[in-house]
């Protein structure tokens, strides 16, 4: 007898049924909004193993590769084979805190009596509340505050993987898979995933979505555009930037933000209701760095400090409110799960830390539930722990020439040379965007003040560790502080504060971007940064 498995459950398998039959039979939550009729594309599932089981691919799923179906036109043809399946949206670990300043209240959408007015013009009356929404759409999750606009509060929290991942993992990905056939599939796909996260407040709050009047959406240059369903190609071409920039910086706009109507974009608010998204830096420098320096009210800062926004991409700035100094690092998908065999996103089951005793692994999982793989500061435990106990040599080779280490052997969890390779790489594209920003600006990483480290996964990661293998230019860990989820908390300063979205208008306008491949070493700095070991406390200052 053949299984369907979802993790844990599973269920015998029978020849001519859905994926999504065994998932309503496995109690699994799987999103659709056209009753299973492969309209919607919502229901994409991940296989992880057996997928010969199942009839080829139909006609709605031709916009699926790899090993991606839609639930509810994968059909088991073959039930003498087991069928392993994940869904594409889980929910991650949610990020909530943040060190954010407060800001005054003062936002674009406020009450006149019965009247609800934008920007001083009507448009509506007034229901019982007003409410915005704060969108951070990150390459590997996505987060959503919806907030009182009278108040400032937040009322309520989602977050959930980004479902463009059937595209690809990177941003260079979507951008060639966004060229294809399936044009418009990832704007689709974010839009529904919103809308449905929306649903889940209102139904939450008891409100209706007419009392929704603005949105502001942050996030790296593709992503944003994505979400407003713009051409991204100019952003995989060199020199990298978005038509938006490229139209601003040939003086056919004031600036790289963009203002949208609700209802243009099939967004589930007040149909007149403004989506607003935050101004770009540069490149793939987006803005979501323009709202982490939001919230860390950079603009009063006269010490210099680098910020570090560890992702997919990652971004770092270095300077202090005189002058500023931007780059993007493309590191991948490695400490996201992606490209690593036993890798995953901060999610119930993930190991995110872990400790060498001399015989054996310690480890500590998400929920404290049994491990199904490793997250991003488990990784980076990892690698720590391999280096300092001389179980792998700083360029990657483990002790005895093994080619594969086994990490949990009871769950079956384990680390190869190529998984290692696949850091190593990522790693280095980390170490090369700090230490080259730094150079740029003309500081070495002993003369920094502090070091804000934003987003889900530096704010989970050993410090001590990242530093010892290189993630992280070396610092007084008292110097270190962890920011949170700084995107969407600078993207809720800009829709409750008038004055907070104008001055990062003003301020992204003058900060310098560094392209880190034009850096005339730059091949000799990734090399070394694919080393697992620190970089070094004075790194020469020659750009």
């Amino acid at each position: 007898m053949a299984w369907i498995s979802y993790h844990s459950r599973r269920c015998a398998s029978e020849r001519g049924r859905t994926l999504f039959n065994y998932a309503d039979d496995l109690a699994v939550q799987v999103p659709t909004s056209c009753g299973r009729n492969g309209i919607c594309h919502e229901c994409i599932v991940e296989i992880k193993r057996g997928a010969e089981a199942l009839v080829p691919r139909t006609e709605p799923e031709s916009f699926l590769r790899d090993n991606y179906r839609l639930a509810c036109q994968a059909v088991i043809d073959n039930p003498e084979i087991d069928v392993e399946f994940a869904l594409l949206q889980r929910k991650p670990k949610i990020l909530t805190t943040s060190v954010a300043s407060p800001c005054e209240v003062d936002p674009y959408v406020v009450r006149a009596g019965d009247k609800v007015l934008y920007d001083g013009a009507v448009i509506d009356e007034y229901r019982g509340h007003l409410y915005g929404a704060a969108m951070d759409v990150g390459t590997t999750t996505i987060v959503v505050e919806l907030v009182d606009l009278e108040t400032g509060v937040t009322v309520c929290r989602a977050s959930l993987e980004n479902p463009q991942r059937f595209g690809g993992s990177d941003v260079m990905n979507r951008i060639s898979y966004d060229a294809g056939r399936s044009h418009g599939e990832l704007h689709k796909s974010v839009i529904n995933a919103l809308n449905r996260e929306l649903k889940e407040m209102y139904k939450k709050l008891g409100i209706v979505r007419q009392e929704i009047y603005e949105v502001v959406v942050v996030g790296n240059a593709t992503m944003r555009d994505l979400f407003f369903g713009l051409d991204i190609q100019t952003i995989g071409q060199r020199p990298y930037k978005s038509v938006i920039e490229h139209e601003y910086r040939d003086g056919k706009r004031e600036a790289t933000s963009l203002t949208e109507l609700a209802h243009r974009l099939g967004i589930l608010t007040h149909p007149q209701a403004r989506i607003y998204g935050a101004p770009l830096i540069a490149s793939h420098v987006g803005a979501d760095t323009a709202a982490d320096l939001l919230a860390i009210d950079v603009e009063s800062l006269r010490d210099v400090v680098m910020l570090v926004d560890v992702g997919t991409n990652t971004e770092v700035v270095v300077g202090h409110a005189g002058r500023l100094v931007a780059a993007s690092c493309p590191a991948g998908p490695a400490f996201e799960g992606g490209l690593i065999k036993y890798g995953m996103t901060a999610g119930d089951g993930a190991i995110e830390a872990l400790r060498w005793t001399g015989s054996g692994w310690e480890f500590r999982t998400i929920g404290d539930v049994p491990p199904i793989g490793i997250c991003g500061s488990g990784l980076i435990d990892l690698l720590a722990e391999l280096r300092r106990h001389g179980l792998m040599t700083p360029k990657g080779v483990f002790a005895n020439k093994a080619r594969e280490l086994a990490i949990v052997p009871e769950a079956g969890i384990t680390f190869s040379l190529e998984d290692m390779s696949n850091l190593a790489q990522a790693k280095a594209a980390n170490y090369c965007g700090q230490l080259i920003t730094l150079r740029s600006f003309g500081v070495s990483p002993d003369q920094l003040s502090r070091v804000y480290l934003a987003g889900a996964f530096a704010n989970y990661v050993n410090v001590a560790n990242a530093i010892e293998i290189g993630f992280l230019a070396p610092i007084a860990q008292d110097r270190v502080i962890k920011v949170g989820n700084a995107s969407v908390a600078g993207a809720k300063q800009m829709l409750v504060s008038r004055r907070k979205r104008q001055s990062i208008e003003a301020l992204v306008k003058r900060i310098e971007h560094v392209e880190l491949e034009t850096t005339p070493d730059f091949f000799e700095i990734f090399v070394e940064g694919c080393q697992f070991k620190p970089m070094a406390a004075t790194p020469g200052l020659k750009v």
